[in-house]
């Protein structure tokens, strides 16, 4: 459309078109959780926007029409000469480099830093107005002010990767901070080294191929290929080689002035030791790790802390604990962290025994702690959708090879497989899979509560462990229960250091009152009487924001 629009409209400038559309992909960004996701279902959503979609369609037809008895020869000038291979690949190139820091920051911010929802908005919306400054008419993007902030940023980078447990309240400023001039600096050269509007749609197959590619590094190749986040520090070390690319291409820049080789020399020396930084820093973070595990679900760690008798082995993705265990062999049987108990699963699962032995189903395996509570005789089926997660609990943790239930494991996604399977008359069913920020929405929909109750016992509960630093899904549980006229009890448990065991929340639901009558829960299962703030939950309607505590 900027090429018709050049054509028909000679000695404009077109490009200020494209700013105009990322502003359009931003304000779309920050709109969607706030306004069209708590207020529309899925499938108004899908009408609403295939409606809009034949607009649009329609009026790209319409500009088609109009400009097709434009002269192209309007746009022949001096200055209107093919773009060059090199040119092109440095297009692709600074794309590509803005795309992969993109998903490299928010990945570890939401990894290492925070599991915080819609951290994710931050970074790409200041990717969408990075477009916006460079591309807008007369240009935001100045090398005397946006170099520097980068050089700065990437030092303060540094320093906070070779710290430990630095405040978040610092980190994610500076994170978001040194992404914004990365991407002012990567997308202030592309608009600084713009064709002539005659050549703009190639120019725009680069960007948007070096974009893509970079979509393509982080999401594809470096889960399969890097056993932790590396394309952060190198997308850092390719930023800076394409700024010295950049500078040495334009001649009106500092390397051509009569201080270029001096200039060259230092900005090669500063690559060269954020390089050996980087190296350095990366090594000595890894060296506590035993294990670290990468796939497409993200980067899993399991690490050795404390002596003696408090030895203990984790694992972790990110700042969330998904299970830990005694290396003590007196000890490695007990439950910890958030399965202690006086946990709510814990209290559950002691009263389930006078029943006999036990059908157990769990959602989410983390290091299989749960077994522990296995007697002969107990069946403990676990689900879990991260083949890596199964390996490393079976590898790098005894609590199912040592638990004297029958253990069972399924890999897929946990709804799936329910749904497939015949009813297995659980006694008890733990949902263990919302601690993180990418909670799973459909496992907490009115119709998966549905299929948990088809494969409950009469009488059995339904165990939702919902601790979480940053979502209250009480009344997500809440409006589930109402509906399904369920009962529903509140446990919650303090940390017990001595035990390894962590504070926790969990929600029981069942069909009958009389599941909570046995002697752990009677007393410790408190009843929710307040009137849930939220929406019921399906399939075709969920609303994040409005649980952000």
């Amino acid at each position: 459309m900027q090429a018709w629009y050049a054509r028909s409209h000679e000695g404009t400038a077109p490009y200020r078109l494209f700013a105009l559309s990322n502003l359009g992909s931003m304000l779309a960004l920050l709109s969607y959780p706030l306004a069209v996701e708590p207020l529309l279902t899925l499938g108004t959503q899908a009408a609403v926007w295939s409606a809009a979609f034949v607009l649009f369609a329609l009026a790209c037809a319409m500009l088609a029409w109009r400009s097709k008895g434009a002269e192209a020869q309007h746009l022949a000038g001096g200055e209107s000469g093919r773009p060059g291979p090199g040119l092109q690949a440095l297009w692709a190139g600074l794309a590509c480099c803005a795309s992969v820091l993109l998903l490299a920051f928010t990945g570890h911010m939401t990894l290492n830093i925070a599991a915080i929802p819609f951290l994710w908005v931050l970074p790409l919306a200041l990717y969408l107005l990075s477009f916006v400054l460079c591309f807008e008419a007369s240009g935001w993007y100045r090398r005397w002010l946006f170099l520097p902030l980068l050089g700065a940023g990437l030092a303060g980078v540094c320093v906070t990767l070779s710290r430990s447990n630095p405040s978040i309240w610092t980190l994610i400023p500076l994170y978001s901070a040194t992404l914004f001039a990365a991407c002012m600096v990567c997308h202030g050269e592309l608009a600084r080294s713009k064709p002539h509007p005659q050549h703009l749609t190639g120019f725009y197959l680069m960007l948007a191929l070096g974009g893509a590619a970079g979509g393509v590094l982080v999401g594809l190749v470096a889960p399969n290929v890097f056993e932790d986040l590396y394309e952060l520090p190198i997308g850092m070390l390719a930023l800076c080689v394409l700024v010295i690319a950049a500078l040495l291409r334009d001649r009106a820049s500092l390397l051509h002035g009569r201080w270029g080789i001096p200039a060259g020399i230092v900005l090669l020396a500063l690559t060269a030791a954020l390089a050996v930084t980087l190296f350095r820093t990366y090594s000595e973070n890894s060296a506590d790790t035993r294990v670290t595990s990468r796939n497409f679900y993200g980067v899993l760690n399991v690490r050795d802390s404390g002596e003696g008798p408090d030895a203990m082995r984790a694992l972790s993705h990110g700042t969330i604990i998904h299970g830990k265990q005694f290396l003590e062999p007196e000890r490695r049987d007990w439950p910890t962290s958030y399965y202690g108990l006086r946990s709510g699963i814990g209290l559950a699962l002691l009263d389930a025994r006078g029943h006999g032995p036990l059908r157990v189903g769990v959602v989410g395996l983390g290091a299989g702690t749960l077994a522990a509570y296995g007697r002969t005789g107990d069946v403990f089926r676990f689900y879990d959708i991260n083949s890596d997660v199964v390996e490393l609990a079976r590898s790098e943790f005894t609590f199912l090879k040592d638990s004297r239930a029958k253990v069972e494991v399924a890999l897929g996604d946990a709804r799936r497989s329910l749904e497939r399977e015949p009813a297995r008359n659980f006694d008890v069913l733990a949902l263990d899979a919302f601690s993180s920020d990418a909670i799973p929405v459909h496992l907490l929909t009115v119709e998966a509560f549905r299929t948990y109750l088809r494969h409950m016992k009469p009488g059995g509960i339904l165990a939702v462990h919902i601790s979480n630093r940053y979502l209250d899904l009480v009344p997500v549980v809440q409006q589930a229960a109402r509906r399904l006229s369920l009962e529903l009890r509140q446990v919650e448990n303090d940390d017990d250091d001595d035990a390894g065991v962590y504070r926790s929340d969990w929600m029981l639901v069942s069909a009958s009152p009389a599941a909570f009558e046995g002697k752990e829960l009677k007393e410790a299962a408190e009843r929710i009487d307040a009137v849930p703030r939220v929406k019921l939950w399906t399939d075709d309607y969920s609303d994040l924001y409005r649980i952000l505590k």
